[in-house]
């Protein structure tokens, strides 16, 4: 007997509770390389989880040397695929439950991944198992690509991608938000170093700041050396507003307190070190390290749009470049500052990396570790976005526009993806969190979901 869609969707939802909290219970974190497990045992372990509940579903599957795997339905010439991860971030502290439980309670899966991304993972699996109950023809086939190594890289995508692994015609990863996730900016994340020789009465002795390159640092905290006759008039020229200074036996210490928030979004935060560096700009410091403080001063400061560097780039599609100056870290002899920029998804590296990297140099920097992740971009009006658009809406009844984002999803480890779910507009937030959950009837919505969306890219 013939059943709808919808109705072969319904009748996985247990199937699909009993191997998401199996899988969530598999703590597959990285960890050391060993023989088999190029990811460490529990990510190959779950990888081997979810390709016997694929098999179990009567699929085709593949181990690909244990970097990833990947199950297959259909048949044609063409490969729609679904881009899916079982590797999740350490647990952390702070959770009320345990992180590898497994459980369903109070209507929500609970446990590390369970909304990043194993939930999703295998709603899609599901979804593709209740696509094919339903009988409906179609005229490509659909491949669900199970990665182990989103979390810390993509290495596993690069080594599908260089051993012959197919590239698919269209596709989405439920590694984002709804309703589509179709401009992903470029990330540039690059060292610049300063040396410099100090003489004089005020040196700097000291700077740090910053956790992370991409994250805007809510502290910083400079050293100063100076003579004691001279330290009172010094410390209120520097003091000021989220600024503080304490004497010490060889001069003071000032302090800035910032305001944290993501690299993505570095204009809702307050950077620390960009207010340490206008504080020290006020001092009589020695000329050379005088001079690399007024640059990061005067020409970061608190900007996130890189505009006195000559990077400050804007389109429609994506808006302003973001600036984020992460982490700063040095002595009397120099220093290294980490900076982190996003730059809208209509440009390219070459639009914004050499200018910046002139800037620097002209101040006296010298560029150390870089890494790029280019940009992911594709219009509102191809075929790809404007299916996903139209399976959203049909399922939601809410409205459906594609939307650019400052981070990074899974969709930039292969072509042809875009980031699709299972995130829906005003949810909270779980993932990389202590006590993460995804709904059930949200992990259902997700399902049905998939399965249209599926229908709809391979018929």
């Amino acid at each position: 007997m013939s059943m709808t869609l919808n109705e072969a969707v319904e009748r996985q939802k247990e199937p699909l509770l009993q191997t998401l909290c199996e899988s969530i219970r598999i703590r597959s974190v990285q960890q050391p390389a060993q023989e088999g497990a190029p990811y460490g045992p529990g990510v190959q372990q779950c990888l081997e989880h979810a390709l016997a509940a694929a098999r179990g579903l009567g699929f085709a599957t593949v181990d690909l040397d244990h970097q990833m795997g990947w199950c297959e339905y259909g048949t044609g010439d063409e490969m729609i695929a679904v881009l899916g991860h079982l590797d999740v971030v350490p647990e952390g502290d702070g959770w009320s439950f345990d992180p590898f439980g497994g459980i369903v309670q109070e209507g929500k899966v609970f446990g590390r991944g369970s909304m990043d991304d194993k939930g999703p993972t295998m709603a899609a699996l599901y979804a593709l198992a209740a696509l094919r109950d339903s009988g409906l023809p179609l005229r490509r086939r659909i491949r669900l690509l199970f990665g182990t190594n989103e979390e810390t890289g993509s290495a596993d995508m690069k080594y599908y991608k260089a051993h012959g692994g197919e590239l698919p015609v269209m596709g989405f990863t439920p590694d984002g938000e709804y309703p589509v996730i179709n401009g992903e900016k470029g990330i540039i994340t690059v060292d610049y170093t300063t040396r410099y020789t100090q003489s004089g009465p005020v040196q700097l002795a000291s700077i740090t700041g910053g956790t992370a390159h991409n994250i805007v640092p809510a502290a910083a905290r400079a050293e100063i050396v100076c003579p004691a006759e001279q330290r009172a008039e010094l410390m209120q020229l520097a003091a000021g507003e989220r600024i503080s200074c304490t004497e010490t036996d060889r001069g003071f210490t000032l302090q800035a307190a910032g305001v944290s928030a993501h690299g993505a979004t570095p204009e809702i935060g307050i950077n620390a070190i960009g207010l340490l560096a206008m504080a020290l700009d006020k001092l009589p410091l020695s000329a050379e390290a005088a001079a690399r403080i007024h640059f990061i001063a005067e020409t970061i400061g608190l900007d996130t749009t890189g505009a006195k560097l000559g990077i400050a780039l804007h389109d429609e599609a994506s808006g302003a470049l973001s600036f984020n100056l992460g982490t700063i870290e040095g002595d009397a002899e120099g220093f290294t500052v980490r900076i982190n920029y996003r730059y809208p998804v209509t440009f390219t590296y070459d639009d914004c990396a050499p200018t910046c990297t002139r800037a620097f140099a002209e101040a006296g920097f010298a560029m150390g570790n870089e890494s790029h992740k280019a940009c992911l971009y594709m219009p509102e009006d191809c075929a790809l976005v404007k299916t996903l658009l139209g399976v959203y809406a049909q399922e939601t009844g809410l409205p459906a526009k594609a939307k650019s984002i400052g981070g990074g999803t899974y969709a930039k480890a292969i072509p042809n993806v875009v980031a699709f779910g299972p995130i829906f507009p005003g949810d909270e937030v779980r993932e990389h969190k202590p006590d993460e959950f995804i709904e059930v009837d949200k992990l259902m919505k997700n399902m049905h979901i998939y399965a249209q969306a599926l229908y709809q890219l391979a018929k």
